[in-house]
């Protein structure tokens, strides 16, 4: 349903929008290393990168959208983080408690140029939520949008990144989700930029004005790219941004769950330390998704490092879905301070059949190596090599379920497991 608004939203509005931002006046910062074999406005386009004060490990948190769309107040914002810590989401390690669209007026104020809260929905003012979210020990994430309006029609930051950067650091704001609704035909790209160069595309040039704008500010904000998966955006996004939108929006459903693992699965080698893939927002506790769903959109963001941000009321969530989403070591290698880069697809055996999304993933942890497998189909046993799998080679090998941390014994040249339904299995492995 989130696409359908969204998109609907930015296609009316759009149709409406006049070229508001033309292109001699739109960017809002000066560059700070022109390129003489640069034209127009990639010539002068700032080129400074994302705060790395922040954004070193994939974000964790919540968002307000997939839960209440634009029916948002600051009593259901503190709420979700006052449950951060009742639900031990805190401890867990889940920090950014996140306003998605629809927080401000429909018109910017007269005087100043500024974004303004709207004062019956958020009468404490977005500086007076954060207050309350940082007294928990949390961090507050606002929401814009790198064309002239948002999604559902609130004024966007597309020539205004200054000022509106301006206000987010003075409000306390910690994170910024930039959508990409609503874009003037002059800030469009071509099917492909000169020189296959999307850094210097004007897709990539709108989000390049709010990283300069946000680091003029000196507060550190974890800058999320939500651009859809335009724009090639896994080849340039860490020079922008902290994580950047694979995909338009997930939806409660196997079918969009695993058509966006299988989109990001091509793209894993841009996933580092400050640098990730987002597969958008969590759809468990919405929907009609079986546990077993559940359990893979959890392993599966968690593996292959795209940030995890709830996306559900919160008061709803089950002791079961808890479990899933607090699970401490799929959390520890999603979160691992040593190894940046996250599990990749395997083959299993010389014999294995090619499935989309693949099935078997490897990752290395501080803590050794990890084998996720993703039943694609109905429940069957899932069999790999052990020197099929990179970096261990033949022998024998103590396996553990990181799900429940128990050990399943030791096992010589291959591994087997009855894998339910679209269930993941998730195993941390060391040489006996």
């Amino acid at each position: 349903m989130a696409v359908s608004l969204h998109r609907l939203f930015s296609y009316v509005l759009g149709a409406l929008v006049v070229t508001a931002a033309a292109h001699k006046s739109a960017p809002s910062v000066t560059s700070t290393a022109a390129s003489s074999t640069l034209t127009g406005i990639a010539a002068t386009a700032p080129t400074i990168g994302p705060s790395h004060q922040v954004g070193r490990l994939p974000a964790l948190g919540w968002n307000s959208w997939n839960a209440y769309s634009c029916n948002i107040n600051e009593t259901k914002i503190l709420d979700a983080a006052n449950l951060f810590i009742s639900l031990g989401l805190a401890d867990a390690g889940y920090e950014y408690v996140n306003i998605d669209d629809c927080w401000p007026l429909e018109t910017r104020d007269a005087s100043t140029g500024r974004i303004v809260p709207d004062p019956s929905k958020f009468p404490s003012g977005i500086s007076g939520v954060a207050d309350q979210v940082h007294a928990l020990g949390l961090k507050l994430g606002i929401y814009s949008d790198a064309g002239t309006n948002t999604c559902a029609g609130f004024p966007g930051s597309l020539g205004n990144e200054t000022v509106d950067a301006e206000a987010f650091a003075e409000w306390g704001v910690d994170y910024l989700k930039y959508d990409n609704c609503n874009v003037p035909s002059n800030w469009t790209d071509a099917a492909t930029p000169p020189d296959n160069d999307w850094y210097n595309s004007n897709s990539a040039i709108r989000y390049r004005q709010m990283t300069a704008a946000l680091n003029q500010t000196g507060k550190p904000v974890h800058f999320s790219l939500c651009i859809w998966g335009d724009a090639n955006v896994w080849e340039w996004g860490d020079r922008v941004g902290h994580s950047w939108r694979m995909t338009g929006d997930v939806s409660a459903s196997w079918s969009s769950i695993s058509s966006i693992i299988a989109a990001n699965a091509q793209h894993l080698d841009s996933v580092d330390f400050f640098s990730h893939n987002d597969m958008d927002m969590m759809e468990i506790g919405n929907g009609d998704l079986t546990l077993e769903e559940q359990r893979t959109h959890f392993a599966a963001w968690a593996f292959l490092k795209s940030p995890i941000l709830l996306g559900t009321d919160l008061n709803n969530l089950n002791s079961t879905q808890l479990d899933i989403i607090k699970n401490a070591q799929l959390l520890a290698f999603h979160q691992d301070p040593i190894v940046g880069t996250p599990a990749t697809p395997f083959n299993a055996t010389a014999s294995a059949p090619s499935t989309s999304p693949p099935e078997f993933y490897a990752g290395k942890s501080s803590k050794g190596t990890h084998v996720f497998i993703i039943n694609t189909n109905t429940t069957a046993t899932k069999t790999f090599e052990f020197g099929n799998v990179p970096g261990l080679g033949f022998g024998r090998f103590r396996v553990q379920d990181m799900w429940t941390g128990k050990n399943l014994g030791t096992f010589a040249n291959k591994f087997s497991i009855t894998v339910d339904t679209h269930d993941t299995a998730a195993l941390l492995i060391h040489r006996a």
